[in-house]
């Protein structure tokens, strides 16, 4: 996929330049100077050696001060992939070169704050002519565009006395993109093995698709209604035909960004999971020959127009790396609006939000604006801490009322879940780990039973 090409190494940039600090060994000299002032005081010394021996260190640590100034900042070079996929563990390396004498230094690089990193700060020494590599493990948290702001790094004096902070290399830009990990490796198997390697349970049924797909003998278990007479009587023995599930179809994917979605479970928010769900579907219909689009609203808005080819879900990529969720309330009437004016041919819509009872009435009215021409199905996300806290056991007044306000309010999703399938509406009650391999497991059902 082109949201993998590695970048070129960042080109040197100005260093950024401060004064001189005090080391950890600096502070003991000073501490061991007030010592020997102290002794002098006690007329163990003379107060002439205590000044002597205060201006002595004074001048050496001017000296010293002066030195790690004059000294050049290493050039840097960092090379790392300029897309990376939120949640999984990516290597950056650093290459510094110095033409110096031999200095040491501290070096950290100046990635994205909240980032998971393993292998930061490095001490280096570097000589003349020489070049020092560091590796570094890094995991991208957020969705969106970064920027790595430089490597900061910290000389040592040669006596030690002082460290210099600098920040040498060019700020590098780096996009977050949804987990598109599973996508690389579904594109070894075939659309049935992947979905099965998502978890999706497939009903076999063979031959019963809606477009015509090859002549075949008659197998045991064929209806009569697949039986072509003329083939048969040509050959002179019974003879099926079988079809496939019909190609070129219409999906949409109907993301909620409002506030439904900022819910956490583990690093990543429910709308981190929905969105590699989203994909997740999107590639395995692409392969099967259908279309697929997606709109975004609530929060952040996007809109990607239905596409055909795997190539396509390129354009979803690029679409919705850098949606987030917001704390608004989702507008599910306008998000229909929009997508019954834009998209005028019929299609599978999948709603994916975590329904409430309050959002009943706005969702019903929406859902039936849809279903005037579309086929929908609401995909509603439960968190796992409501299963954690139903299954806990109950040892005192608190887990009990936790217990007993978690079971209502579970009793009031799932009449919301009954309302809407009592309007013909799909309807899925899954949590985050589940809910990928249903939303495959519902689209391939769609397509076997021919409903679109």
């Amino acid at each position: 996929m082109s949201a993998v090409a590695p970048t070129a190494p960042a080109a040197p940039a100005q260093p950024a330049r401060s004064l001189p600090r005090p080391s950890p060994a600096l502070l003991a000299v000073l501490v061991l100077w007030g010592l020997f002032g102290l002794v002098a005081s006690l007329g163990w010394a003379t107060p002439q050696q205590w000044w002597i021996a205060g201006a002595a260190l004074f001048a050496l640590a001017l000296l010293d001060a002066w030195r790690v100034t004059l000294r050049t900042t290493p050039s840097v070079q960092r090379r790392m992939a300029e897309t990376w996929p939120i949640g999984l563990e990516r290597e950056v390396s650093l290459t510094l070169e110095s033409d110096a004498r031999s200095q040491a230094l501290d070096v950290f690089d100046l990635h994205p704050g909240n980032w998971a990193m393993h292998g930061l700060p490095r001490r280096l020494t570097l000589r003349r002519g020489e070049s020092g590599r560091i590796d570094y493990r890094l995991r991208a948290t957020e969705r969106g565009d970064f920027s790595f702001e430089g490597v900061q790094l910290r000389l040592h004096s040669p006596w030690r006395l002082w460290w210099h902070s600098r920040v040498a290399g060019a700020a590098q830009p780096v996009r977050v993109f949804p987990n598109f990990a599973p996508l690389a490796k579904f594109a070894m198997f075939s659309a049935e093995q992947a979905s099965r390697l998502v978890g999706a349970h497939l009903k076999r049924r063979r031959g019963e698709g809606t477009d015509f797909h090859q002549m075949r003998e008659y197998r045991v278990g064929d209806s009569l209604r697949q039986i072509d007479w003329k083939a048969t009587a040509r050959a002179r023995r019974l003879i099926s035909r079988e079809y496939q599930d019909e190609r070129n179809q219409q999906l949409v994917m109907m993301l909620d960004t409002g506030r439904r979605l900022l819910a956490r479970d583990g690093d990543l928010s429910h709308f981190d999971r929905v969105l590699d769900a989203a994909l997740v579907v999107a590639y395995l219909a692409l392969r099967q020959g259908d279309a697929v689009g997606l709109l975004a609203s609530g929060g952040a808005s996007a809109w990607v127009p239905p596409r055909r080819g795997v190539g396509a879900i390129d354009s979803l990529l690029r679409a919705s790396y850098a949606l987030q969720p917001q704390p608004v309330a989702t507008d599910f009437v306008a998000a229909a609006t929009e997508l019954s004016l834009r998209q005028r041919r019929r299609s599978l819509v999948m709603l994916v939000t975590n329904l409430r009872d309050e959002d009943m009435d706005d969702l019903l009215a929406a859902v039936q604006m849809l279903r005037k021409r579309h086929l929908v199905c609401v995909a509603s996300l439960r968190e796992d801490s409501l299963d954690a806290a139903l299954s806990a056991e109950v040892h005192d007044l608190r887990g009990a009322v936790r217990a007993g306000a978690t079971a209502q309010y579970l009793e009031q999703r799932s009449a919301a879940h009954d309302a809407l399938r009592n309007h013909g509406v799909m309807v899925l009650d899954v949590s985050c780990d589940q809910l990928a391999a249903s939303l495959v497991e519902k689209y391939l059902a769609v397509k076997r039973d021919g409903l679109l």
